[in-house]
């Protein structure tokens, strides 16, 4: 399976902020933000990801991240000149995908809990339809929601609904197999003038392709599209690490434990930082990694 990270888009609910740079850049706590969705796809242990961004802010990403060789990955880049809903994204990657199953994700979206890893490499060994996570919020109307009958089966998703039939908010995490290429070119515009992620879940669900997986109390999954989110964003991923002793999203971690790099590797890339807190949780893991027992 692929993975891609659409980390596109003009960040304008973040003014000043973006003025200069890319959303998917700005800070989380102590690393960029597009760390957090990276490792998701990490987790899931997918290897190969496309990057998708405007075409000023994708020469930062490719400094940011290169070959991805140092990590064990293979990194390719796609420029979106003008952001058409999510689902656009599959056209731009269609010869990245080539014809094999990918998972999309989106830049500015976090993801933590306990059992995620299992949860997500679950979803990689299933190369038939799509998987969507649901996720129970106050306010769905600001998504796309799903919409379940007496008996709680899906029998619906509906983009921003002015009366969510729900609480549930789809998330910005998504599984689909190779079909997603073609539904995706025979989208129409909304009217909202995009390709919506919700057309291409209804033609699954219409299939009878689509599951819907519901992230259990315990997990976590944050937005960080406007100034307070971001804010509320940090905070969590700062208490977490303080807290447990951890970090979020450390992609060099992340990499060792799948495999991908070796003890010798990861020393080299945790001397980079230097004396950084993000720099020094890596020379101590390098110390301890010999007698770590990995639980994930």
């Amino acid at each position: 399976m692929k993975g891609i990270i659409l980390a596109g888009g003009t960040g304008s609910r973040l003014y000043p902020n973006t003025l200069a740079t890319s959303k998917q850049l700005l800070p989380v706590y102590d690393k960029p933000m597009i760390y957090y969705p990276l490792s998701v796809l990490m987790l899931a242990g997918i290897r190969e990801i496309l990057i998708i961004s405007t075409a000023e802010d994708l020469p930062r990403f490719q400094r940011l991240f290169g070959s991805g060789e140092e990590l064990g990955l293979c990194f390719s880049y796609q420029v979106q000149l003008k952001p058409e809903g999510i689902a656009q994204a599959f056209l731009l990657a269609e010869e990245f995908i080539a014809g094999e199953s990918v998972s999309l994700i989106l830049g500015d979206n976090i993801f933590y809990g306990s059992s995620l890893r299992s949860l997500l490499q679950n979803c990689v060994t299933h190369d038939h339809g799509g998987i969507i996570f649901g996720y129970q919020v106050h306010n769905p109307s600001r998504y796309g929601v799903i919409d379940f009958d007496e008996a709680f089966k899906v029998r619906g998703v509906v983009e921003k609904p002015e009366n969510p039939p729900s609480s549930f908010a789809i998330t910005g995490l998504y599984f689909y197999d190779h079909q997603v290429v073609s539904i995706a070119k025979n989208l129409k515009p909304s009217k909202r003038g995009e390709l919506e992620i919700t057309d291409v879940n209804q033609i699954y669900l219409e299939k009878g392709q689509l599951q819907v997986k519901l992230f259990e109390k315990g997990f976590a999954w944050l937005d960080t599209g406007t100034h307070d989110a971001l804010h509320k964003a940090s905070s969590y991923v700062q208490t977490i690490q303080e807290r447990q002793g951890i970090q979020i999203a450390c992609i060099e971690e992340l990499a060792f434990i799948n495999g991908w790099i070796s003890l010798e590797q990861l020393e080299s890339l945790a001397v980079k930082y230097q004396a950084s807190e993000y720099g020094l949780y890596l020379k101590a893991f390098v110390k301890e990694a010999g007698s770590l027992t990995f639980s994930f």
